[in-house]
């Protein structure tokens, strides 16, 4: 329910960028007195609809602060309200768009949104190093308990694929990026692939086999095609017209429209990620009957005495936080703030609020974001690899 509060308010942000709703709004009788309509177009109305948003988990964040069970009387926040939620985000929004502009609020807000959406982005490394890991060890577990061949098929074709787009990329990036004189361009392509290649070798040395039998190639050909979608982005951001292709130069008849190509990838990424992270935290309750956690308990069907144990049928399991939450109430509000953060930094190109989205985007701020982005990712999950390695008496399970 959150994710979908939070995607909605990432439609409504994508339609104040449309050329068609800036320019009825503009024309509108009434915004001809308002200052307000100044502020509802463009990136001013981005950076604004997400001030919001962020601000609705933030005092999200500081409610749930402290909250121990579902026993704690804030329990019913957390879960419920869902209409006076939606409301109080609605006035929020509205409340936003009359904000003062002569005080310099979109500018220090830009502030805040580069770092947090540089934090959410470490969040975004760390969920995708997960997530490759998951998807590999799980398949491979259920390699080896079914012995079908369709895993180990389906493992092979997905490390084929992704290195294969990972492949065509950087063909497509030496091809369109490097043209002219464009050092930065073919360092940073050139160093991102030799980080792949490293990766890759390293997932199947002997050694790391030993300590981590399920590493494989599936998870680094997922890192591999994660990194060069970054090397993809940055360099969209990097200045310097010779050294883009010709049909992303921006047309002085048409609305900019380039970047939006990268836009949609990264939010998509984004969505991906946060669905995943509710995703993941709901399997690891649901593992914890394994290991007989009381935050999961058998519900009562009737059928008393019969149970997993007792060999009778298998019971169906409720969520119980009595004792203790699952996870912290209060940093989930806070991860989804700096997401927020993060949609509101993609949607505008890492730009200036005040920037008009007709301009050509060159931000330098953003492609040294996302290349450090990239080789953080391969940082961390070499450290996975190598970890287990140099810090035997730690259990990395």
């Amino acid at each position: 329910m959150y994710a979908i509060m939070l995607l909605l308010s990432t439609l409504v942000s994508w339609i104040m960028l449309s050329d068609s709703v800036q320019t009825k709004l503009q024309n509108a009788p009434f915004c001809s007195s308002l200052d307000i309509c100044k502020n509802a177009v463009g990136y001013l109305a981005v950076y604004r609809i997400l001030f919001a948003t962020t601000m609705f988990f933030v005092m999200m964040a500081f409610i749930m602060v402290g909250v121990k069970n579902s026993r704690d009387g804030r329990s019913v926040i957390q879960n419920g309200f869902w209409g006076p939620k939606y409301l109080i985000l609605i006035a929020g929004v509205i409340g936003a768009f009359f904000i003062p502009e002569s005080g310099g609020f979109s500018s220090t807000w830009m502030v805040f949104g580069m770092m947090g959406g540089f934090l959410f982005v470490i969040i975004q490394l760390i969920l995708i190093v997960d997530f490759a890991h998951s998807w590999a060890e799980h398949w491979v577990d259920r390699l080896e308990e079914t012995e079908s061949r369709w895993y180990y098929c389906g493992l092979i074709f997905f490390t084929l694929l992704n290195y294969l787009i990972a492949l065509t990329g950087v063909i497509l990036l030496f091809s369109y990026y490097t043209t002219g004189d464009c050092g930065w361009q073919k360092f940073f392509i050139s160093s991102n692939l030799i980080l792949s290649i490293i990766l890759s070798i390293l997932s199947i040395l002997p050694r790391i086999q030993e300590s981590q039998p399920r590493s494989g190639l599936l998870q680094s050909s997922i890192l591999t095609l994660y990194i060069m979608y970054l090397t993809w982005s940055a360099l969209g951001d990097a200045a310097g017209s010779g050294c883009k292709p010709s049909f992303l130069q921006p047309d002085p008849n048409q609305s900019k429209t380039r970047s939006d190509s990268q836009a949609l990838v990264g939010l998509v990424l984004w969505f991906a990620c946060v669905m995943y992270s509710s995703i993941r935290t709901s399997t690891n309750t649901q593992m914890s009957k394994l290991t007989m956690s009381d935050q999961i308990l058998p519900k009562d069907t009737g059928d008393a005495g019969q149970d997993i144990e007792s060999g009778g049928p298998p019971q169906s399991s409720y969520d119980n936080e009595d004792e203790e939450v699952a996870y912290s109430w209060s940093f989930f509000h806070v991860m989804f703030a700096f997401a927020s953060l993060y949609v509101m930094m993609t949607l505008t190109h890492w730009n200036d609020p005040n920037a008009s989205v007709s301009e050509t985007f060159e931000n330098s701020a953003s492609m040294w974001m996302k290349m450090i982005s990239s080789w953080l990712c391969s940082g961390l999950y070499i450290w996975t690899l190598i970890a287990p390695i140099l810090l035997p008496d730690r259990d990395f399970s």
